[in-house]
């Protein structure tokens, strides 16, 4: 299956060259492949698993949804079924935000409602231009591709990729992009308030702006709460609409509902997908209905209306709330957190750990190199391909991304368990000191055995953990 894949698939496919897997089963966390091995899954489809892979009340839904004999095809129409997965929604949203919302279904995927978010924005401003943000992730489509920042996704469509988005310095207190660290969200504010306020600045008023709460394909780099809040103000004083992208933090993934909470911050319009899909494909757009100037037929999408997403998607919201997984994410998060910075301690090839949540990175440098002024050291992209690799012989799935794809990212599902947050963190342990071996010692630690995420002694095991 795998070489047939080769020979018949698009060189553009990513995950199947990270992860020689054939999935054959899945539950939870768990997958097992075609040659039985078994896999914790923390890359969780991108985040899309909020509840793991068939879980029980998931698959309920979709069978009273199939058994019920229900359309499963009806465009835009209203069904019982869209009528509960709006309402499921509603009752999950921000409360300020979701008493004066409206809510338009877009094609199945998340770029599809960035891309109808952008429009919606230009038909009720009647402006073009877009604010975003270096290091942003929005999709894959044109208009999602221009408020992206990484030129990589973009490089061969020339310049008309990039029209209509202004890119502004995102907070990264880690890589600042104006040198001066954790306080860098204010100079950053500052940079965006004067772009805005100056008449000659070149600056055309933008008819939005685009962010992520925690951006998550950047690196797992979570915004200063102040920041966000600096955002709300600038945008509410120019009349620009705030979009804020909760494709991948969305509904419970950070520790709360969603990201933008942990700010106060309430947005204009937000962009939905991933988890809300219950697992199957769904996107939608939320916003304040005085944006809501479309005409009829504005915008539209043929499968908007995904009877089994929606039912999926309306158990997985309701059970979320209902066992207070967003609690559970940020309990469980601050304990992996706390327990991957005490590993870092002891492997220098660890930059920084960050995140928020169960949204969590780990920035892989080069220990050898010198420093820059802030202490950050230069990425290492070819050391954390190797942790991944390492992490898959041993039964992890987990991804790298961020900038030169330096950061090893952890989404594991909401419904983790503390014996397989164990589990996931000594697998990690046991695949950096891997990954950092030279000459039979460890890099900035030679000599010594790897430790255990406790503080004791261990060797790694090459095929610990795999069945």
């Amino acid at each position: 299956m795998l070489r047939r894949q080769a020979e018949r698939e698009s060189a553009a496919r990513t995950y199947a060259r990270s992860f020689p897997v054939v999935p054959v089963r899945a539950r939870g966390m768990t997958i097992e492949g075609a040659d039985g091995r078994r896999y914790l899954d923390c890359l969780s489809g991108a985040g899309t698993l909020a509840l793991g892979h068939n879980h029980p009340v998931v698959l309920e839904a979709i069978r009273a949804a199939l058994d019920a004999e229900a359309p499963l095809h009806v465009l835009d129409l209203a069904t019982p079924i869209k009528d509960d997965f709006v309402q499921e929604l509603y009752e999950a949203l921000p409360p300020e935000f979701a008493a004066d919302a409206r809510i338009q279904f877009c094609g199945p995927a998340g770029t599809d409602a960035v891309e109808a978010a952008l429009k919606l924005a230009r038909t009720a401003t009647g402006r073009h231009g877009v604010l975003a943000f270096g290091g942003a992730y929005h999709g894959m489509t044109a208009g999602a591709l221009a408020v992206s920042g990484d030129l990589n996704h973009r490089h061969h469509l020339g310049a008309a990729a990039g029209v209509g988005a202004t890119h502004l310095p995102y907070p990264h207190p880690y890589r600042c992009p104006f040198g001066i660290g954790a306080d860098g969200w204010r100079t950053a504010a500052h940079y965006t308030a004067a772009l805005l306020e100056d008449p000659k600045s070149g600056l055309q008023p933008p008819a939005g702006m685009i962010l992520e709460a925690v951006q998550g394909e950047g690196g797992v780099v979570p915004a200063p709460d102040a920041w966000l809040r600096r955002m709300r103000e600038i945008t509410t004083a120019h009349g620009i609409p705030l979009i804020v992208d909760e494709i991948q933090t969305g509904l419970g993934r950070t520790g709360a509902l969603w990201a933008v909470q942990h700010s106060g911050v309430t947005p204009d319009v937000m962009v939905l997908s991933k988890a809300i899909g219950g697992s199957l494909p769904l996107a939608v757009v939320v916003y304040r209905s005085a944006l809501d100037t479309w005409s009829p037929g504005s915008h539209a999408g043929t499968f908007r209306g995904n009877q089994l997403a929606m039912a999926a998607g309306a158990a997985t919201l309701r059970h979320v709330r209902a066992a207070h997984l967003a609690e559970r994410a940020a309990e469980v998060g601050a304990r992996m957190t706390a327990a991957l910075r005490g590993l870092a301690a002891h492997h220098p090839c660890v930059g920084e750990v960050r995140g928020r949540g169960l949204m969590i990175g780990l920035e892989i440098v080069r220990p050898d190199a010198e420093p820059d002024h802030l202490g950050a050291r230069p990425p290492a992209p070819h050391t954390a391909a190797a942790i991944r690799g390492e992490a898959l012989a041993r039964g992890l799935i987990l991804e790298i991304g961020g900038r030169h794809d330096s950061v090893v990212r952890l989404l594991p599902p909401l419904t983790i368990t503390d014996e397989q947050a164990e589990a996931v963190l000594q697998r990690l342990a046991d695949a950096v000191a891997a990954a950092t071996l030279d000459g039979g010692h460890l890099r900035g630690d030679e000599h010594r055995a790897a430790p255990d995420l406790a503080g004791r002694e261990r060797r790694p095991h090459p095929t610990a953990g795999t069945r």
